[in-house]
């Protein structure tokens, strides 16, 4: 297969022997409490930092939809390595982990790309960034045989250019039978209060499944996530795919896993979240 991108993080943000990495993602999933969803999953939150300190959060996401069947996996996330304008797509080949590579659907990350000229393939937006990569282990444990989209959005993307992705991802599925998961780490700040308390707020707005309050109070500073633009966009798509319930999984920081609430200290807010579509879940025939 040719056009592989090739892990940028494996040994920093997550452990490159295969063995060893199978066997964290295993440990953080069996640790992790399943919620009862009444409906159709549509979309995910996870965190992307290093497994250390979010992978067990992530796994309280991905938990979820162990051993389900899906054709594609849309993952979104924000970019921390390269400007540009709107959204890369990597569009062809697959993505490489220590578990091996997860092929990316062409066609679909090509509907997606004609649908706006601020959505095209920038190879630099996903050469280092890891927080994409850092979800495919989880991935490639919990499911199998789907094709991946691979979307790296540019930070602090605007409402209207996460609205139109969504919009664009929403309509590209077609009869896919797809799973959307957006990348991000909450709030990040020296002072540990201020992290609970914005993430907190943000975090009421996802039960709320209120995208208007959220985009506002990302706006005005009110609460924090890295990856605004990728939570926004999964929120739009799931609302037009009749996603009307969201849930929060787990809440915490890095000051709650390493004990570390000093003031001064750094402390970045990690979220586990779905959106659904109430009701009894459809079965594939």
């Amino acid at each position: 297969m040719e056009n592989i991108r090739e892990p940028a993080v494996a040994g920093a943000f997550y452990p490159s022997n295969p063995d060893v990495l199978s066997d964290d993602v295993s440990g953080y999933l069996k640790k992790a409490e399943k919620e009862a969803i009444e409906g159709d999953i549509i979309a995910l939150i996870s965190p992307h930092a290093g497994y250390p300190y979010s992978g067990q959060v992530a796994a309280c996401a991905y938990k979820l939809v162990e051993g389900m069947d899906f054709d594609d996996v849309i993952v979104i996330a924000p970019s921390h390595q390269s400007p540009f304008q709107g959204a890369s797509i990597y569009h062809r080949g697959g993505f490489r982990t220590p578990l091996g590579v997860v092929p990316i659907d062409g066609g679909m990350c090509d509907e997606i790309m004609a649908s706006d000229r601020r959505f095209q393939f920038i190879p630099e937006a996903h050469l280092k960034e890891h927080s994409l990569e850092v979800q495919l282990p989880f991935l490639q444990v919990v499911l199998k045989g789907y094709k991946l989209v691979p979307i790296v959005l540019m930070g602090g993307a605007d409402y209207e250019i996460c609205q139109s992705l969504g919009k664009a991802i929403a309509e590209s599925l077609g009869e896919r039978n797809a799973l959307i998961i957006a990348s991000s780490d909450l709030t990040h700040s020296n002072n540990y209060r201020q992290v609970v308390e914005q993430d907190e707020l943000l975090a009421r707005h996802i039960d709320q499944f209120d995208i208007t309050g959220l985009a506002e109070d990302l706006r005005e500073e009110r609460c924090q996530a890295c990856g605004e633009g990728p939570i926004l966009t999964a929120m739009f798509a799931a609302k037009i795919l009749g996603g009307d319930k969201g849930k929060v999984l787990k809440l915490t920081n890095s000051g709650d896993v390493t004990g570390d609430k000093r003031p001064g200290s750094y402390t970045v807010g990690y979220l586990a979240g779905v959106f659904y579509r109430a009701g009894i879940r459809k079965e594939k025939p």
